[in-house]
């Protein structure tokens, strides 16, 4: 790699980075390095919050929208719209990342691009929808001081600065009111482009605007600009998002050089139904789906590329690399949707939507490769694509970001990606975040799981991962997921490759009626009838919910276990509080064991006395030791002082119970504390997961501890000992704290690795962590 020139910065983290051995200036700068096994890996994240409040703990609501750089590259700047607002940050230490203060608008900050010490902002103004306004505020960045604002006349929404200095082209969009005939076009004022010229000083700035109206062919009387790019020769890319266009504008004199319709495109094996629980499938296709492009960046001065968001009527969930004629050279089709569904990102919340989402995409040279960045809003990720040749982008990696990004920049001089993600929310706890990627001689940490494909091609779809269990080698874990998804598997983990490939080991299913016969006793009188036969228990709407018609079971499996039948433990956490109205009791907590193909051959209720007082937050973790059967139960029930651990004596059929010590809360937002996995060590001492409820810079508590339940008689409480303190290695990660830590496995050779739920990404960036932490037991 040859480091830029310009740059004089070389910190000891630099020179590890490239394989130096110290920093020098004669040498650093002119070292060439085989940059074939380089890779974009996270290293921090930047929690907009700790603007407000250094430890982030305010409920306001923070955003990092459109993000720039600084021409020296230290320097983040970055629009905050619920605070109308701008911030900084400075990242003189990349992986440090410190909060250097906030520049309150007088308005709504859109987008921010940087000129020199210029930061130029969009700063929306309008009073309602149909008395447009808005102005460009230049900012001296340095300084954090607003030196004057020219008006734009409307409601800017993009800002780009063109390459030479010369010209800064802005957006107009002059949105339509959504609430207005659906949000169907036309709806006034007409958006248009501004240029404005942007040599010398800012009070010599001129700005012109350019008619965009009349164009397009879909309303083309009100047009509505969202993003804009400009190349080496000033030619202007524009999208016109709800108006299915695009529109190439020659800065110097203001012309129209061509305008195009973006087209549409025929998708299959996409996944267009959302189901509850959620269901991820490959077999559905939509056709004629306008792409409707929101971001757009140019490749070269031939080919731009778009992320086709989509708005009132499209969303291709992929994006395009158009020439400027406006031919089509290269279309994703459904290989976004795959990649998010294969690294457990997909959101099947909006599958009849516009799925993964793209937003945005950014383009730009580390060392001498092109790459095209990708920003998908709702798998939460970033796509990165080798665009050596731009009309044929191949995908290098995906990395994870926070939850819905917005903004995407480069920063090659400093070898550092960046990604601002919007979304914040303390209560779901999702914290708006600046992602910081660096470009380095690694391999790509992300992703720690990557889904096989099924029998049909497709790849296997999987998240919500809610427990851990080892088998007999080194190489091989089982995992479940919970009861975000429906027809429940158990998946099989090949450590040898890394990422870990995944693979269904089986569906649970109910084959045998075994659930069928226990569950039809809690449920109403007719199906509690003499006749237990398939077709009665199907009169039930509450069986029908529990076991699908081919026998596979929704059910909430929160730990696994491998059975010494060669089978398996599912711990499945029960429904609902008995006496609550919000949370009413749908289902049970029940102990299963299934064989080796994950058909039920037991299910073991917990005792009637317990069953009255449930609790929501019952079975999690399962381990079995001694013809025993361990379940952590999450929290404690029925003003009870702390949680139990059941024992399940598989000789005798009979329950007893001792109770876990929980540490008390620690974190700045409360919250509670509880269990989540545990795995047997043998000897009656096991390992648990403990931890809060909390994530980012509030968690506070993610922690191992050993117990042992030798001697320790029915009804007593356990003593633990502290094993290892997870903080440090979350953190590591460069994510904010994630929530559920809620798998944990001991390999025969003593490597302990541990595994988050995602939530199915709803509510969560969606990011998997697997985690081997070595041998730490001691």
């Amino acid at each position: 790699m040859r480091l830029p020139t310009p740059l004089k910065l070389c910190t000891f983290a630099l020179a590890i980075s490239l394989g130096l051995s110290a920093c020098d200036d004669n040498d650093s700068n002119n070292t060439t390095i085989n940059t074939s096994n380089y890779n974009f890996n996270r290293i921090a994240s930047f929690p907009v919050c700790s603007q407000l409040d250094l430890n982030c703990n305010v409920d306001d609501e923070t955003a990092a929208e459109i993000v720039a750089a600084s021409s020296d590259g230290m320097t983040l700047v970055y629009t905050d719209s619920p605070n109308q607002s701008i911030g900084f940050v400075d990242i003189t230490e990349p992986s440090k990342p410190k909060a250097a203060g906030k520049l309150k608008m007088s308005g709504e900050p859109t987008s921010v691009a940087i000129k020199n010490n210029y930061a130029l902002v969009g700063v929306n103004t309008s009073a309602d929808f149909i008395n447009a306004s808005g102005k460009l505020a230049v900012i001296n960045v340095s300084s954090k001081a607003l030196l004057g604002s020219i008006d734009m006349g409307g409601q800017p929404d993009s800002v780009a600065i063109s390459p030479d200095g010369k010209y800064a082209a802005v957006a107009i969009e002059n949105e339509r009111d959504e609430s207005v005939t659906d949000g169907a076009l036309p709806q006034a004022p007409a958006g248009y482009l501004m240029i404005v010229d942007i040599q010398g000083e800012p009070t010599t700035w001129k700005a012109r605007k350019v008619d965009l109206s009349g164009i397009a062919a879909l309303a083309g009387g009100d047009p509505e600009p969202e993003y804009v790019d400009i190349n080496s020769n000033n030619i202007a890319a524009v999208t016109l998002q709800e108006n299915n266009h695009i529109v190439l504008v020659n800065l110097v004199d203001g012309k129209i050089v061509t305008h195009f319709s973006a087209g549409s495109v025929e998708l299959d094996k996409i996944d267009v139904k959302e189901e509850t629980p959620a269901l991820i499938t490959t077999n559905g296709s939509l056709n004629a789906v306008a792409r409707e492009p929101d971001g757009i960046t140019w490749l070269s001065n031939e080919l731009f590329a778009t992320a086709d968001e989509g708005d009132w009527q499209g969303g291709s969930r992929g994006f395009t690399v158009f020439n400027t004629q406006g031919s089509v050279v290269f279309a994703a089709g459904n290989s976004m949707e795959h990649q998010a569904i294969r690294m457990g990102h997909y959101p099947d919340d909006r599958s009849k939507n516009k799925g993964n989402e793209p937003e945005n995409v950014e383009s730009a040279t580390f060392d001498t490769n092109k790459f095209l960045f990708v920003a998908s809003e709702r798998s939460n990720s970033v796509f990165v694509y080798n665009a050596n040749t731009a009309s044929q982008p191949v995908l290098k990696q995906v990395l994870p970001a926070g939850a819905g990004p917005e903004g995407v920049l480069a920063i090659p001089s400093r070898n550092l990606l960046v990604a601002a993600s919007e979304v914040d929310a303390r209560d779901d706890v999702i914290r708006s975040v600046i992602n910081i990627y660096r470009y380095e001689d690694k391999a790509a940490t992300y992703p720690t799981i990557s889904a096989n494909d099924d029998a049909n091609g497709n790849p296997i779809a999987w998240g919500a991962l809610s427990g851990l269990a080892a088998a007999q080698d080194n190489n091989t874990v089982y995992a479940i997921d919970d009861s975000f998804y429906q027809q429940n598997r158990i998946f099989k983990l090949d450590l040898a490759s890394q990422p870990a490939k995944l693979s269904v080991a089986a569906k649970i299913s109910d084959t045998n009626q075994v659930l069928a016969k226990v569950a039809v006793t809690n449920v109403d009188a007719s199906a509690k009838a003499t006749d237990a036969s398939r077709k009665d228990v199907f009169d039930s709407a509450d069986l029908k919910a529990l076991i699908n018609a081919d026998y596979t079971v929704n059910l909430d499996p929160e730990g696994i276990a491998v059975a010494s039948d060669g089978g398996f433990w599912i711990a499945s956490e029960g429904s609902g509080t008995v006496g609550d109205s919000k949370y009413p009791v749908n289902s049970a907590n029940l102990l299963l064991n299934t064989n080796a193909n994950g058909v039920i051959q037991q299910v073991i209720p917990l005792p009637a006395e317990l069953n009255a007082v449930q609790l929501r937050f019952g079975f999690e973790g399962v381990a079995e030791y001694n013809n025993k059967v361990y379940v952590a139960f999450q929290r404690a029930w029925s003003k009870e002082a702390n949680p139990r651990i059941g024992i399940y004596d598989t000789i005798s059929k009979t329950w007893s119970f001792v109770f876990y010590p929980l540490d008390a809360v620690a974190s700045q937002n409360g919250g509670w504390v509880g269990l989540s996995d545990l795995t047997s060590l043998g000897n009656g001492q096991f390992l648990v997961v403990e931890r809060d409820n909390q994530g980012g810079p509030d968690a506070a508590i993610k922690r191992l501890y050993r117990i042992d339940t030798n001697g320790v008689t029915a009804g007593a409480t356990l003593k633990k000992t502290l094993i290892r303190d997870l903080l440090p290695d979350l953190k590591a990660t460069g994510s904010p704290v994630m929530e559920k830590i809620e798998g944990l496995a001991i390999l025969a050779n003593k490597k302990v690795l541990i595994v988050n739920d995602n939530d199915g990404v709803k509510d969560n960036n969606g990011e998997t962590r697997l985690i081997n932490l070595g041998t730490i037991l001691p």
